[in-house]
């Protein structure tokens, strides 16, 4: 993976986390009369791009949503496809990721993956267990909603068990039970190809972080897109509710 230089006088204020709905790759395709899978095959070019900019700007942590709770819903063959090209990536990508330092970890529901992704997924995560570099989470079977239910149940069961009082449930409990519950909330959420929505993803944890939309479709996502991003992330006062200076 070739490392992208970057000048320490002309670097932003970076965002610690960065997450990124990765939307455009069936527009992609098919603006060029190719089948949606050849659009997701160059979006997976784009993810090497993100991670090799995410390193270089000093990013800490990168969230990409993969593939929805919702995205089950697709044709079947496509999601076949999908699930081929999760696989490839698994096998051939994150022994990469591995030689450039980079934790690579997987959240979402793992129940409704096919057994053979799952022991790649976790084969994935030990392999990568210690590095610091960058920690690289990937949304996959993934809802936002779906993940705060799963907590509330988890909270439920503690409290039945005796080993939580209600009364000190807060923000900061609610949090650590979340799939993140090990990471910094994201900073900086970058949405490309024009649309402006959030889709479910990461609800909670984007409480008071930026959002930044690019009209970029995610195949031709580049490491300039990237960097413009941090760059409007670092011109922008984070106020968390209070007022301005």
């Amino acid at each position: 993976m070739e490392a992208i230089s970057i000048r320490a006088d002309d670097k932003p204020p970076t965002p610690v986390h960065v997450a990124i709905i990765m939307d455009g790759n069936g527009r992609w395709a098919q603006a060029r009369g190719l089948p949606r899978i050849e659009g997701h095959r160059k979006g997976a070019e784009s993810v090497r791009e993100s991670v090799k900019s995410a390193i270089a700007t000093g990013v800490s942590y990168l969230t990409l949503y993969g593939f929805s709770s919702e995205n089950w819903k697709r044709p079947a063959g496509e999601v076949k496809e999908l699930m081929g090209l999760l696989r490839f990536f698994l096998k051939n990508e994150v022994s990469e990721l591995n030689k450039e330092g980079v934790q690579f970890q997987v959240i979402g529901e793992r129940e409704r993956l096919k057994p053979d992704i799952v022991a790649l997924i976790n084969e994935s995560e030990r392999l990568t267990a210690g590095n610091s570099v960058l920690t690289l989470t990937v949304a996959i079977s993934y809802g936002s909603r779906g993940e705060i239910a799963a907590t509330a149940r988890r909270l439920a069961e503690m409290v039945a068990k005796g080993t939580l009082n209600p009364a000190e449930i807060d923000e900061t409990i609610v949090s650590r039970n979340l799939f993140t519950g090990d990471m910094p909330d994201p900073d900086l959420l970058i949405r490309t190809s024009g649309e402006k929505r959030i889709s479910n993803f990461l609800l909670w944890q984007l409480a008071y972080a930026e959002l930044v939309f690019v009209d970029t479709l995610w195949p031709e996502f580049s490491a300039e897109n990237f960097t413009d991003a941090v760059r409007e992330f670092s011109r922008r006062e984070r106020r968390y509710g209070a007022t301005g200076g």
